[in-house]
C-alpha cells in the first residue's frame, strides 16, 4: 500500500488566487490518482488570515481596493486578471456582488471547528460553501449569523459552531502555520510552491515529493 501524501495548503477566503489555486489542485490531485488509482492524498487546509487590522464589521469593499490599488482604473484591470484565470478552472467570480471586505478571523475560526467536528468531506463541502459566499453570492463572511447560517447547511450544530467565535474582530492566531503568503502548497512538509500555480506544476510537485521520476513528454 503506499504512503499517504499530505500536502498543506496556506489560504485566506478573501483572496481569489487562493479559490482558483484550490481549482488546479483538485485537477493535479486527479491527474496523479489516474495514474496511481491507490494514491491517498490528505489537503491539510492551513488559514491565514491576510487583513488582520480590518475592523470585525470589515470595509466596504469598493473603497478597500481602491484605495489598495490607487485607482479605479487599476481595480478593473487586477479584477479583469482574475477573471481570466479563473476562466481556466471554470471559476467565475461575480465582483460587482460584493459590498464588503469581511474581516476573516471569525470565519477562520469556525472552519476549524468544523475540522474538529467533522470529516473531511464535510470540512471541504463548508470550505467550497465560504469561498462561494464572499466571490459569487455576495455574501459577508464577517457576519457571525452569515457564517452560522452556512455551519447549518453544511450540516454543523449552530450552537456548537457559535461558541468558537469571537465577534468582536480579535486577530485569528493559526497554530502551526509559518505562511507569510497564499496561496501556498507544501507536500510532505519540504517541498513548497506559492502562488496559484498550474496544475501540471502542482502535479510535478507530488510525484517529487512521491519520489516518483518526472513523466517525459511525447515527442512529435
Amino acid at each position: 500500500m503506499s504512503r499517504v501524501l499530505r500536502i498543506d495548503v496556506a489560504f485566506d477566503f478573501v483572496c481569489p488566487w487562493c479559490l482558483i489555486g484550490k481549482r488546479q489542485l483538485k485537477r493535479a490531485v486527479v491527474q496523479l490518482q489516474q495514474a496511481l488509482p491507490h494514491q491517498v492524498v490528505s489537503i491539510d487546509w492551513q488559514s491565514v488570515q491576510l487583513l488582520p487590522q480590518l475592523p470585525a464589521a470589515g470595509e466596504p469593499f469598493a473603497e478597500f481596493y481602491r484605495r489598495r490599488l490607487g485607482s479605479d482604473t487599476a481595480v478593473r484591470l487586477r479584477q479583469a486578471q482574475v477573471q481570466e484565470a479563473g476562466t481556466d478552472v471554470d471559476l467565475r467570480f461575480d465582483f460587482q456582488r460584493i459590498a464588503r471586505m469581511p474581516n476573516t478571523a471569525d470565519a477562520h475560526r469556525l472552519l476549524r471547528r468544523a475540522v474538529e467536528l467533522g470529516g473531511p468531506e464535510q470540512r471541504d463541502r463548508l470550505l467550497e460553501r465560504l469561498f462561494a459566499a464572499h466571490f459569487r453570492l455576495g455574501e459577508d463572511i464577517g457576519d457571525a449569523n452569515t457564517l452560522l447560517t452556512i455551519a447549518e447547511t453544511c450540516g454543523y450544530p449552530r450552537e456548537e459552531m457559535a461558541r468558537a467565535l469571537y465577534r468582536d474582530g480579535r486577530p485569528f492566531q493559526a497554530p502551526n502555520t509559518a505562511a507569510s503568503s497564499v496561496p501556498q502548497f507544501v507536500f510532505d512538509g519540504r517541498l513548497l510552491l506559492s502562488g496559484a500555480q498550474p496544475a501540471d506544476l502542482l502535479l510535478r510537485g507530488m510525484r517529487e515529493a512521491l519520489g516518483l521520476p518526472e513523466r517525459r513528454r511525447l515527442q512529435a
